[in-house]
């Protein structure tokens, strides 16, 4: 049940969208072991002029960034497969977008399973019914 927020550098695009969705749903149910059915993905444009790294802008740079976060329920991966998942995904993104700058983020979120959940009922509900 983890929910992806995705923040990627460059104008919208409909086939990169669906081409960073596809991709990120592909490495979180077969590295994380995540349920794809219950995988939320936001994906976010920030132009160019928008993004600094290092108080320079992209657009100055030539380069483009993205910073995803992913939440996961405490407990249920491993230090490897997080590892894994960081790798996977750097790669993934420089695949797509190209040009990547060395300063994209991401952050997987272990989240206790009392704070987190769907649908009205938490993660720790779920795993004792």
């Amino acid at each position: 049940m983890p929910i992806l927020t995705v923040k990627v550098s460059g104008e919208k695009s409909s086939h990169r969208t669906s081409e960073i969705a596809s991709f990120l749903m592909e490495i979180t149910s077969g590295i994380l072991k995540k349920k794809a059915e219950l995988t939320a993905i936001v994906i976010e444009h920030v132009e160019h002029d928008a993004w600094f790294v290092g108080g320079k802008r992209l657009s100055e740079s030539g380069l483009n960034s993205f910073s995803l976060d992913i939440k996961i329920t405490d407990e249920t991966n491993t230090k490897a497969e997080k590892a894994d998942y960081i790798a996977a995904a750097f790669a993934g993104f420089e695949r797509i977008l190209g040009n990547l700058h060395e300063e994209s983020y991401v952050y997987v979120q272990d989240v206790r399973a009392t704070a987190y959940g769907y649908g009205g009922k938490t993660q720790e509900y779920r795993y004792h019914r």
